[in-house]
């Protein structure tokens, strides 16, 4: 076969020389920043797609042609063989040596050089599209990558990256060490929470081609959000929360120290239930526990259901509830009994408060029960408080908040609702978005891939257990 590898090096050097002359001429001179920029930037990835193509030839030539022997079996040369190579400058061919023989059939020993994937498509192609496809819809993330690159790929293609490029997230999480000690503060938090995601229903006989009113094709199925991190204890008064809480400006004064932050912070979800999701946490929790850990903390909001799971899961770390979630019912009960406009809410809400964070919510419970007695109260304000009282009597032993504030634990569980919201809703909960749930799981991998950080470090996890599968054989030495 006839490479021209010289022809073609030379066709390389007289396209940058064009280059080069193109940025330097008259014309450019002249030209705004702009109409120069898209100029160059069409005319490199011209020039990568002209190496890379001679990246290959160059690679295919010096192949050896000489008979490979597998397993025993000596397999001899026997042509030329032609594969595409789709790559993020466009699609190259790949011409290598293809050795045959009757009893054990074909090879082409540089794919495994090369750690080809088992069809066309480049890694780099699909992890820029992997990475799109985690943050916006998938039809957006094909038209942003056609529009940037000038590449067609259809959002199928973009779906079945997602699905496959998944495969690997819980064997990489399996694999990976756990924070050392020195780089984690003393607290150990784990926090749960659900997040609905609209589901696709099967489809069946009894399903009408036109929806009545009120009729949906699909439901919502709840993803487990999971977190654990480590954070510093930060002791402090119920007044240093109500100040920081009712009064946020007092946030800026000047020398007010910093809060501290959660340390190698891990989030999850998963759509496959609260046990599977726990024990996942649990999985996580177990190589973080140690002699340099000196609390551990569970945080959740009042669900019953979660929070037995999470004592059975975790039975020695301390479950709180919420401060957030639980300050939302007194907000409730505030817009019941005087009205969402009424301006004595703020201060009513924040007498409630006072009592919680100072552990007198017995007192609150009984006040809210003796209210709920009163003769004036409309229905919907005696609902209020008989649900709000019963609520927070089933938590009192999740709700010991000044001896949580004095040991410096944190009493709100921020980072998971960050999350559900970010992490769950932000993406799966888009206007008209319908998900199966293969296919909701596996790009809940791929961002929790991407929200820890993990994102090149897993893919080349990926990659060297793909090339372990289609090759069986090491994978090749990266270049630094």
């Amino acid at each position: 076969m006839n490479y021209n590898l010289a022809e073609m090096q030379e066709n390389i050097r007289s396209e940058f020389e064009s280059i080069l002359q193109f940025v330097t001429s008259e014309e450019a001179q002249k030209a705004t920043a702009d109409q120069v920029e898209k100029s160059l930037f069409t005319l490199v990835l011209g020039l990568g797609l002209q190496l890379l193509h001679l990246f290959f030839r160059m690679r295919g030539k010096r192949s050896s042609r000489a008979a490979i022997t597998i397993k025993g079996q000596e397999i001899p040369y026997h042509s030329e063989q032609k594969r595409v190579y789709f790559s993020i400058f466009g699609k190259v061919p790949i011409w290598r040596p293809y050795f045959y023989a009757t009893a054990v059939g074909g090879h082409t020993p540089l794919d495994a050089k090369l750690s080809l994937g088992a069809n066309c498509y480049s890694d780099l192609l699909r992890e820029t599209l992997d990475y799109l496809g985690v943050y916006v819809p998938y039809n957006k993330a094909v038209d942003i990558f056609k529009r940037i690159l000038k590449l067609g790929v259809s959002t199928r293609v973009q779906q079945e990256f997602v699905a496959d490029d998944a495969e690997y997230v819980l064997g990489y999480y399996e694999q990976k060490p756990a924070p050392l000690a020195i780089e984690e503060a003393e607290i150990l938090v784990v926090q749960a929470d659900g997040k609905g995601i609209p589901i696709i229903l099967e489809t069946s006989p009894s399903v009408p081609v036109r929806l009545g009113k009120g009729q949906k094709r699909g439901r919502k199925k709840e993803a487990i959000v999971t977190a654990v991190y480590t954070i510093a204890t930060n002791p402090r008064t119920p007044e240093d929360v109500m100040n920081s809480f009712f009064q946020p400006d007092k946030k800026k004064k000047k020398g007010k120290k910093m809060l501290p932050k959660p340390k190698n912070k891990h989030i999850w979800a998963t759509l496959d239930g609260k046990e599977s999701a726990l024990a996942r946490l649990g999985e996580q929790v177990k190589p973080r526990q140690g002699s340099h850990i000196q609390h551990q903390v569970a945080l959740a909001d009042g669900c019953e259901a979660l929070q037995e799971r999470l004592k059975e899961q975790f039975p020695d770390f301390t479950l709180i509830l919420d401060f957030v979630h639980a300050n939302e019912y007194l907000w409730k009960v505030a817009n019941s009994l005087l009205g969402e406009n009424d301006k004595r809410r703020e201060k009513w809400v924040e007498k409630q408060t006072a009592l919680m964070l100072s552990g007198k919510i017995r007192d609150v419970i009984d006040d809210f029960r003796a209210r709920a007695k009163m003769k004036t109260r409309t229905k919907n304000q005696v609902e209020k408080l008989e649900k709000t009282a019963n609520y927070f009597e089933r938590n009192l032993a999740y709700m010991d908040y000044p001896a949580y504030l004095v040991n410096g634990w944190p009493i709100a569980s921020g980072v998971i609702e960050g999350a559900c919201r970010h992490f769950v809703k932000d993406r799966f909960e888009l206007s008209g978005m319908r998900w199966e749930q293969s296919g909701a799981e596996n790009l809940l991998r791929l961002r929790a891939v991407a929200e820890n950080g993990d994102w090149d470090d897993y893919h080349l996890f990926r990659c060297q257990e793909r090339h372990q599968q289609l090759y069986s054989s090491p994978f090749p030495e990266q270049n630094s």
